[in-house]
């Protein structure tokens, strides 16, 4: 029976946006998740408040602009009007959007931890040589595979080199994984037996650091 593992891939914070302040002599701007709403005559416009990290100044960022509400998802207007956050940060994540008003990013700012963790165990019982883990995420924050992958099983650069070249850890798409970014619905491909001596030397490495 086909086993697929998962790794879930949750952001903690909204990237920074890359920003000259007007105001002082900061480059950064946070999303407030917060958004403004203005109606003129019968079209409305929206925008997605940004503020600096250092002197809070705002920045709005547009998202429509004259619509016509009939034309807006009701959905999606009632998050507007109750500035909900998971809105908010699928803008804020948006490449579109950055694109679409000259903006950029700062996605290195996004922390983000990984849940789904597995057993040797769990991979023992696996009747393949190759383990299938399948990523999700709800948002893509250009995370590359080898930092994700250097972060879950304490690799080096080096020796994760190595293993892609090996052909040890792959993608299933075939694309060529050494610069490859994360995208939601991703499967990794690693040698069965491979992977479980990585889990021993993470568990070992855990032990003798005593952590929790």
């Amino acid at each position: 029976m086909d086993t697929t593992f998962t790794w879930e891939i949750k952001a903690k914070n909204s990237p920074l946006l890359i920003k000259k302040c007007s105001h002082c002599d900061s480059d950064r701007f946070y999303c407030s998740d917060k958004f403004r709403m203005n109606a003129q005559k019968k079209n409305i416009d929206v925008w997605l408040i940004y503020r600096c990290v250092k002197c809070d100044h705002t920045c709005n960022i547009t998202l429509l602009s004259r619509t016509k509400p009939d034309l807006i998802d009701k959905t999606l207007f009632h998050s507007f009007s109750m500035n909900d956050w998971k809105a908010a940060w699928k803008y804020a994540f948006s490449a579109e959007l950055a694109g679409r008003n000259n903006l950029k990013p700062d996605y290195d700012s996004v922390e983000y931890e990984v849940a789904g963790h597995f057993s040797k165990e769990d991979i023992t019982h696996v009747s393949d040589e190759t383990i299938k883990i399948q990523v999700r995420c709800e948002f893509e924050f250009n995370l590359k595979l080898s930092s994700l992958l250097k972060r879950n099983f304490l690799l080096s650069s080096t020796r994760l080199k190595r293993l892609f070249e090996q052909g040890v850890i792959s993608l299933l798409s075939g694309k060529v994984p050494q610069k490859y970014k994360v995208k939601d619905g991703d499967i990794i491909l690693i040698d069965k037996e491979y992977l479980l001596g990585m889990m021993d030397f993470v568990d070992s490495f855990i032990a003798k650091a005593g952590i929790d």
